[in-house]
């Protein structure tokens, strides 16, 4: 039995809630169990340097954790001058993820950057903050659609979500919360899009090495999962 109860093939309680920054251009408070992200999308009428004249445009992320979003106050990485290694490993996930799914000539010479902020976390923080930020994203599209800078359908060309899966005591198990994370046998994270299409897969031993049919088992539970975060993700911009 999983520390929270769940079946092993069972989501934590998942909710987004748009709209929850009163100045970013798209925003999203997202929440798997007690995980809490918020993610918001601000536009800048510019692009990098190096795409400057290219005609095509730039989606980024910044990934950040609050000083008590864990047990114990951590210190701001700001203080300390420099960004840790895995904040800087999120961030560039979490961009890689938007931009998997973004036309970027459609979007023009304009930059989108997504700010994610962890707010409290229980294990999949960049899980949540991927699917957040793409509800996020396409809330800004849409801001941009009302004033006739963009078509979001020509912008956004699928969905995208994340998940986390593991060997949990010798059981592949759907979307790891802290207890169960940090006594993994096997830790992975899968970036897919709405139609399947793989974006990023993350997989580490933490003991003993993991067998192909393990592998094969735990995308079969990421995509059932992200499967569900996308419909999550559409009943949301529909609301």
């Amino acid at each position: 039995m999983r520390p929270s109860k769940r079946q092993n093939d069972e989501l934590r309680p998942v909710s987004l809630e748009r709209g929850v920054s009163r100045h970013a251009e798209g925003s999203c408070l997202v929440k798997f169990g007690d995980t809490h992200v918020l993610c918001a999308a601000s536009l800048e009428e510019r692009v990098p340097g190096w795409l400057k004249n290219s005609g095509k445009g730039w989606v980024t992320a910044e990934y950040g954790m609050l000083p008590r979003a864990t047990g114990e106050r951590m210190k701001r990485e700001a203080a300390s001058g420099k960004q840790s290694g895995r904040t800087q490993e999120i961030q560039r996930l979490v961009a890689r993820s938007l931009r998997a799914v973004v036309d970027l000539e459609a979007l023009g010479e304009r930059m989108i950057t997504v700010d994610c902020d962890v707010i409290q976390a229980d294990g999949g923080t960049r899980t949540a903050s991927i699917t957040g930020a793409f509800v996020a994203l396409s809330d800004c599209l849409a801001w941009m659609e009302t004033r006739g800078m963009v078509k979001r359908d020509k912008v956004l060309k699928d969905h995208v979500a994340a998940i986390s899966c593991g060997i949990y005591k010798g059981s592949p198990v759907l979307d790891l919360d802290y207890l169960e994370d940090s006594a993994a046998g096997t830790d992975a994270n899968f970036v897919l899009t709405g139609r399947g299409g793989i974006v990023e897969i993350q997989g580490t031993a933490e003991g003993e090495p993991f067998s192909r049919d393990e592998l094969d088992a735990l995308m079969k539970l990421a995509e059932k999962g992200i499967g569900e975060l996308v419909e999550h993700q559409k009943r949301c911009l529909e609301g």
